[in-house]
């Protein structure tokens, strides 16, 4: 030995979760096009190099951050609408998670529409929207038919995309009476 001592490994199990923890607050606050290996990082409060040990690219960061946020999303779809106990409850559960639940933090409002946009360009972002779509209509499918879930998981984006993007959002009534009006 060349008499100076090996540093010991901090052992941190739980780093790769806080890097995509800090990967979806970053994107939160920045963007996507404002996000970086430096920036995950530095909010994770761990070197840099933990990035490319624990992942490939930014684009595996990106996937997984926007997987958890997805996921979240759709328990939220499964626990209101698995509570349901009828169709006319699951309507209401319907309007609760738009109202309530999807426009109700303007932090997951803004991660769902950073998805969205960098899923138009990215195959593997498309992916997870894909998958979260796809669990979407199988929560809505517990109480509507396959094309009906389908038209109302489009109605559902369409007005959390609405409401992130117009300076004049439906209000909770006027996103009751868009969904009574399609599930008539």
């Amino acid at each position: 030995m060349n008499g100076t001592a090996r540093r010991p490994r901090r052992h941190d199990p739980g780093r790769r979760d806080r890097l995509v923890d800090a990967a979806i607050a970053v994107i939160a606050e920045r963007g996507v096009a404002g996000t970086t290996h430096r920036e995950i990082a530095r909010a994770a409060d761990v070197p840099l190099g933990s990035m490319t040990y624990h992942f490939a690219s930014l684009d595996e960061v990106l996937a997984e951050a926007f997987t958890r946020h997805a996921s979240s999303v759709a328990d939220v779809f499964d626990e209101r609408l698995g509570a349901a106990p009828d169709r006319d409850a699951a309507v209401e559960a319907v309007i609760s998670l738009v109202a309530d639940d999807l426009l109700g933090s303007a932090h997951d409002l803004v991660l769902t529409v950073e998805l969205y946009v960098a899923a138009a360009r990215n195959p593997a972002l498309k992916a997870v929207t894909q998958a979260w779509m796809g669990r979407s209509r199988r929560a809505l499918e517990r109480h509507f038919d396959a094309t009906t879930a389908r038209e109302l998981d489009a109605l559902i984006e369409g007005l959390v995309l609405h409401s992130a993007l117009s300076t004049d959002p439906m209000t909770p009534e006027q996103i009751r009476h868009a969904i009574h009006r399609l599930l008539r």
